[in-house]
This record gives structure tokens, C-alpha cells and sequence, in this order.
């Protein structure tokens, strides 16, 4: 085996005196993003790189280079009911008066030193003068308020004077980011929050005990910066693993968690509140629904709402889909007429195991036995309830009775599970293993699909069922008459014959 790893701003300026000042020199801002990925390749199984994203407030090279730059007013810390009148603050910042006709030759040959903060202007009109603007310079790349040697020879072969004003840049709480707010709110040297998922028009955030005071303001911060989220919400007890659902706090907008989500261009329309939806297994769907072909059959023992199920359908697969949560099975019965696949999803609300011992047993044991050489139907069984889903893996064994179907048409099972194991990959297969009472060793992959935690990795282990769990032997002495014989184990494995 091996393992698969893999906002608007405005701002106005005044005009003053020309002055001389130092600021440090710095790059152009950059978006921050964090992103691992790792690939391995298994002969006869599939080889997958795995991206996953979430909404993070942009950070730029210039905030680490002068973190007091663009702060708030420092009289906002510990702040817990929002007042964006607080916010205000002004800024000495570097500038150019040149004749609006050349504005853009301007702008062309500094860009190196223009202002490249991401929704201030960098071009204003002057109140005294219609026919000149103002080109503002970024004061991190203009130190002491003086142009260097080669962009005064650009200014005087455009007949600009190479004269740098002083301005007051006035701030407002609409010019600041959000990561910058809420590290000027929060007590010095505490997590600031930096990232949540966006579910719909509902952002949900996971805070953390020494952020809770401040949820709140928190919650309308992040509402005020993200267009779109009217609704912010903090989990506020662990998933339940038998809906896999959990208790939340709305923290700012309406009240509403009814919404709508689009994954991998297919609709979604959920209660939030009640069912389970974790954007960011987005790419994992996909990969899943991409080893499926028209014509195989999926099995989803904990189907959700359908985000397997439905692309599976659309690819013209036939779907069995299943969920114990009530709420989850209304919800998949909708999306599949959302999406015009109800004729292809056959929708089940059982227990797991009813469901693999009933619809599942029951459609194997009808399509296995007429699967010939040339058959190119194949059968995946998807079991993605992290918590607990190894553990249904018992049910396998023995689940049909009678000679083994070719070993291509085995079934495919992808089942997934959490591990905190130095090794999570060996982990989760021995764990398997376990309870499947047999070796999967080289005919298994592992593929991690998302760090949970710290130290907390979630997994997904896929093999095909092997032939001596998934069949029952039959028994030796079938033709004998039933007074002379009785099978007392599972297996038929020991017999005894009565006398």
C-alpha cells in the first residue's frame, strides 16, 4: 500500500506642506494563502492531488513590513460592541501633482512606487486645480519623502516637477481589512480569527474560548467585509455523530439558515442548521464521482444531502443513497428533483447497517451473479461518517452467500475515518483490517483529504472487498437431508451431524 498526501475602500486627502519623513522600503502586497499538497502513485488505483480552501483575510507584504501603518486608532482595543466611528485615523502619505493629460504615462513609469494598496485610489482630483491630479506613492517605497535618481529622470522627461507632497490620508473603518480590525481590537498578542466557511449567504466561523467575548463584533466584522454573507454563525458544541449536526449561535444578520450552495456546478439547497455541509470536501466529492463511469452503481451509506449521490446520478450512475438524519433525507429528496435526477436516485432513511444488510445485500446479490468477463459495470460503496464509519465494516463479512463473482466485479469501498496516529495512513488500515478480519495489505490505498485539527487528519481508505469476507462458504453437506445435518457457525466452518 501506499499513501495518496497530498473589499471597497474610500478615502480622502488633504493637502498640506511639502515634508520629509523616512519609511521603510517593502514589495508590492501579495495574497496570502497556505496550501499543501502531495501526490504518490499506486499501480491499479487511482493517483489524486487534493486541494482544499477556505475564506481567509488577505495579507499583504506591506502589513508585515510597517503592522502600524494601517491600523486602526489604538483606542479601539478590547472593543466588544462594534463603532465604526472609532476606526478613524489619518495618514501622512507621499504624493504628485501632475497635469491629468499625463496621468497615465505617470502611473505607467512609477508603478514600481505608486500606491498599491488594494482599494485606495491612486489617482485623486486636486479641489484647487481641474486640470492637475494627484498621483498618490506608496510611503513604503519613497523613503524620506524623496524620489530616487531614476524615477526623477522619468519625471523630468515628462515635465513633472519631482516635488513629492505631504497629505493626510484620512481612514475610515470602511478602509480597513478585516484581519487588521480584529488585531487591533483583540487583546495584544492573542489569535486573531482568519478564516471561515462560507456556506451560502452564511459564514461559519469556529472561534476560540479567548475570542468568544468578542464573537459579536467578530461576527458583523466579517459580515461587513464579505458581500454576500448576511448571516455569521459560531459552532458551539462538537458534531453529533448520528446526524452529524451541531448546535451554532448566530452572531450577526438574520436569523435565516435556510440557503443555497453551487459545488463543482451543481445546486444544493439546505437547512443548515439541521443538516451536515462541509464546503470543504468539495474537491473530495469530486475525486470520488470521478473514478465512477455511466452505467456503475454507487452506494452512499451516509449519503447527506446528496453532494455523492447527485454528481454520481448526473454521470448517469445508478445511486443508492441513504441517511438516518430525517432532515438529511427531505433534503436529498429535493436537491434530486432540484437537479432532475429522481428517477436515478433511489433514497433510503435507515440506520447504515439496515441499509447495508437490506438494499445493498439485496441489489449485490441480484447483479453480482450475471456480471460476465466482459461486464464493465462496477460497484462503489462510499461510506463517509468519519467518526464511526470503520466500524460498519463488519457488515461485509459474509454478506452474500454463494460463489464468489469474478474478482473484477468485487465491490469498491471508500471509507472514511479521522486518526491522530503518528502514521495515520497504517493506522486507519489497521484499524480496518480489524474489523474486517483480514489483510489489506497491497490491495488498499490511503488518501488524506483535510488536516480537521492540529494532530487530526481525515482519511479516506479504499479497497475492493475481498472475495473469502464478502462471500459466504457454502456448506459441504448441502445435500444431505436436514434431519441429518445442522450448521452451527456462520460459515459452516464446523458441522455436526446428528446422529
Amino acid at each position: 500500500m501506499r499513501t495518496l498526501w497530498r473589499l471597497g475602500y474610500h478615502a480622502k486627502l488633504l493637502k498640506t506642506n511639502h515634508f520629509r519623513t523616512a519609511a521603510s522600503n517593502t514589495s508590492f502586497p501579495a495574497v496570502w494563502m497556505l496550501l499543501a499538497q502531495r501526490s504518490g502513485t499506486i499501480p491499479g488505483l487511482f493517483v489524486v492531488v487534493k486541494k482544499n480552501t477556505l475564506f481567509t483575510m488577505p495579507k499583504t507584504v506591506e502589513d508585515e513590513t510597517n503592522p502600524e501603518l494601517y491600523l486602526p486608532h489604538p483606542g479601539v482595543r478590547g472593543m466588544t460592541l462594534l463603532n465604526r466611528e472609532a476606526f478613524k485615523r489619518t495618514l501622512v502619505v507621499p504624493a504628485l501633482k501632475v497635469k491629468k493629460e499625463i496621468v497615465h504615462r505617470v502611473l505607467k513609469s512609477l508603478k514600481q512606487s505608486v500606491l498599491q494598496r488594494p482599494g485606495l485610489k491612486r489617482v485623486l482630483e486636486d479641489p484647487e486645480d481641474e486640470d492637475s491630479r494627484f498621483v498618490i506613492l506608496d510611503p513604503h517605497k519613497v523613503p524620506e519623502f524623496s524620489l530616487g535618481e531614476s524615477e526623477q529622470q522619468v519625471l523630468k522627461e515628462l515635465d513633472v516637477p519631482a516635488e513629492v507632497c505631504k497629505y493626510h490620508l484620512e481612514l475610515s473603518y470602511e478602509n480597513f481589512k478585516s484581519e487588521e480590525i480584529l488585531r487591533a481590537v483583540l487583546p495584544e498578542g492573542q489569535e486573531v480569527t482568519s478564516g471561515f466557511s462560507r456556506v451560502g449567504h452564511i459564514a461559519h466561523l469556529n472561534l476560540r474560548d479567548h475570542q468568544l467575548p468578542y464573537r459579536h463584533l467578530i461576527g458583523q466584522v466579517i459580515m461587513d467585509k464579505n458581500p454576500g454573507v448576511t448571516c455569521v454563525v459560531n459552532k458551539t458544541n462538537i458534531i453529533d455523530s448520528t446526524y452529524r449536526n451541531f448546535e451554532m449561535e448566530v452572531l450577526a444578520g438574520e436569523n435565516n439558515l435556510v440557503t443555497k450552495v453551487k459545488e463543482n456546478n451543481i445546486s444544493y439547497e439546505l437547512d443548515f442548521s439541521k443538516v451536515y455541509w462541509n464546503p470543504r470536501l468539495s474537491t473530495e466529492h469530486s475525486r470520488i464521482v470521478g473514478l465512477l463511469r455511466a452505467g456503475d452503481v454507487l452506494f452512499d451509506v451516509f449519503a447527506g444531502i446528496g453532494p455523492f449521490a447527485i454528481p454520481a446520478a448526473k454521470r448517469q450512475c445508478r445511486v443508492f443513497a441513504n441517511d438516518l438524519n430525517p432532515d438529511s433525507y427531505s433534503w436529498l429528496l429535493h436537491n434530486c428533483q432540484l437537479n432532475k435526477v429522481h428517477t436515478k436516485v433511489k433514497a433510503f432513511n435507515m440506520d447504515g447497517r439496515a441499509f447495508l444488510w437490506g438494499p445493498v445485500r439485496e441489489e449485490l446479490s441480484k447483479e453480482l451473479p450475471l456480471l460476465g468477463e466482459e461486464q464493465k459495470t462496477a460497484f462503489h460503496i462510499v461510506m463517509n461518517l468519519p467518526a464511526l464509519a470503520v466500524e460498519f465494516l463488519d457488515v461485509f463479512r459474509h454478506l452474500l452467500v454463494g460463489e464468489p463473482c469474478s474478482p473484477a466485479g468485487l465491490p469498491t469501498v471508500h471509507c472514511y475515518g479521522f486518526s491522530k496516529h503518528s502514521d495515520p495512513a497504517r493506522d486507519i488500515q489497521e484499524r480496518a483490517e480489524a474489523v474486517l478480519g483480514t489483510s489489506l495489505a497491497g490491495r488498499c490505498s490511503t488518501f488524506l483529504v483535510r488536516n480537521v485539527a492540529p494532530n487530526k487528519e481525515m482519511l479516506c481508505l479504499s479497497f475492493q472487498i475481498p472475495a473469502d469476507v464478502l462471500y459466504k462458504r457454502p456448506c459441504p453437506d448441502e445435500a444431505k437431508p436436514a434431519s441429518k445435518r445442522l450448521c452451527t457457525s456462520q460459515d459452516c466452518s464446523e458441522e455436526k451431524v446428528l446422529s
